[in-house]
């Protein structure tokens, strides 16, 4: 059974879809004005482990993804200014330019820490026509209501808008962006967000635009949410994952707005990913320490080492990166990769297991199985892979039951080859190659070293790969 955290109802439930076995689920994706970094990736490597935990507990799951592509006001606009037109300005491109940039860049991220695509990737640029009609169904039911500048949505109109979540009452709410855009002369209500803008006054030489029954201009950053989402999946679905930064606004928008469109409920479990900081500060490019994925290539590491380094923690914690952090992840895949083609090299025909050997298998699939549906708590289920490791399970047996959980941990360790076998080098060098690749695993570097020269002492070269290491005959 699995159980998870519903931000929600701030507590842990029995996962129960609304039409088992399939499972609707909605990942908010990135704004697409700059690069992707190690920050994003921990959310959306979340994202893929519950894809994949839903998939081993039998569910068949439609994931879907938006791309945010179009302007929108953010918390940070300056003068009104959105975040594909600053992009657009820092970078020397055009706003069309930077989204697509971007958003290839994010997925080629994305592919190197082997998150699996989504089933659905929608942009919101390409479902304006679907935003303009859930704008038009909240005018038609007394939700949304036109001035000069904008198209709101009347927040007083909704129930319970202001414990979404848990929330303060809304005369002590935070508003989403800058207080002349919040508090604008002809809102009502402080709290109330545009669901569209009009292309004038301050936006009228806004880049993107699009022609509206309310004018030409531009949608509000929250629509696009609820129109792609209940598009591909239905009034109502299972999971919508965020950031913990989308609980005080983002998140109690799109259900006043989706709801007060259908009158249906919009989402069953919201889960929430908690910060990474590095080196105890919140990602910065003024800090100094805004890192991308392509800045950990650059140091040697592997992008699956950081993947690993994720799954170190549990996603309602927040994490704290430090580069000797993931070298201790590597050097943990780097050990688990050397198991593994260890196991795999020694090809032993299976044998029948006895009863108590099969009861060991069952019960480390069990324990792995529980820990990922304790809410997804991945940090114990690498647990049980190292308990795994050192059992006394047969190697065959073993090496596929590793090879199960990797369907959810998604390290590839199918793809690790065999060990270099003693007719490629000699049993001793086979020995100190081993006797290395503990010492690193170790992070005993200086000894690791001096048995590195004692194998190129006696002819022959290292290779480190992603997959392991192994020695060759050195070459004149």
């Amino acid at each position: 059974m699995l159980h998870i955290y519903n931000s929600f109802t701030r507590k842990i439930e029995d996962f129960v879809p609304i039409h088992p076995p399939k499972v609707g689920l909605y990942t908010c994706g990135m704004t697409v004005y700059d690069y992707a970094h190690i920050g994003h990736g921990r959310k959306y490597v979340g994202d893929d482990v519950l894809r994949r935990i839903l998939t081993r507990f039998g569910y068949d799951v439609t994931h879907v993804q938006n791309v945010t592509d179009v302007g929108h006001l953010a918390s940070d606009a300056d003068e009104g200014e959105d975040k594909m037109e600053k992009g657009a300005k820092k970078y020397g491109k055009t706003v069309w330019d930077v989204a697509k940039f971007y958003t290839d860049h994010f997925y080629t991220t994305m592919d190197s820490l082997n998150v699996l695509r989504p089933s659905v990737i929608c942009k919101a640029t390409e479902h304006i026509a679907e935003q303009i009609a859930l704008i038009q169904k909240l005018v038609d039911r007394g939700h949304a209501y036109e001035t000069p500048e904008a198209v709101y949505y009347d927040v007083t109109t909704f129930p319970g808008y202001d414990k979404l979540f848990g929330r303060q009452k809304l005369t002590e709410k935070k508003t989403a962006v800058r207080d002349s855009v919040q508090t604008g002369e002809h809102k009502k209500h402080p709290a109330d967000f545009a669901l569209w803008f009009k292309r004038v006054g301050r936006f009228a030489d806004h880049a993107m635009h699009w022609d509206s029954p309310w004018g030409d201009g531009f949608p509000g950053w929250h629509i696009e949410c609820s129109a792609m989402s209940m598009k591909y999946l239905g009034d109502s679905f299972d999971i919508h994952t965020g950031g913990i930064d989308h609980i005080p606004v983002h998140h109690p928008n799109e259900i006043a707005q989706s709801e007060g469109a259908t009158g249906q409920p919009f989402v069953k479990y919201w889960i929430h990913y908690n910060f990474l900081r590095v080196d105890g500060k919140k990602m910065s490019k003024s800090f100094g320490n805004f890192y991308t994925v392509e800045d950990v290539i650059k140091k040697g590491i592997d992008p699956l080492a950081l993947r690993y380094f994720y799954l170190t923690s549990q996603y309602r914690s927040e994490l704290n990166f430090t580069w000797e952090s993931l070298h201790a992840a590597q050097s943990a895949l780097s050990e688990l990769r050397i198991q593994i083609s260890k196991l795999k090299a020694e090809k032993r025909e299976r044998s029948a297991l006895s009863e108590e050997k099969l009861a060991k298998v069952d019960a480390y699939r069990a324990k792995f199985d529980s820990a990922l549906g304790n809410d997804m708590n991945t940090p114990q289920a690498l647990a049980v892979v190292w308990e795994l490791i050192k059992s006394n399970v047969p190697s065959q047996d073993k090496f596929d039951l590793l090879l199960d959980f990797d369907d959810v941990l998604g390290l590839k360790l199918a793809d690790i080859s065999e060990a270099p076998t003693e007719e490629e080098a000699p049993a001793g060098i086979q020995a100190l190659l081993r006797k290395r690749d503990e010492f690193r695993a170790a992070k005993k570097f200086a000894e690791s070293d001096t048995v590195r020269d004692q194998i190129v002492k006696s002819g022959y070269e290292i290779e480190d790969t992603p997959q392991g290491s192994r020695v060759k005959k050195k070459t004149i």
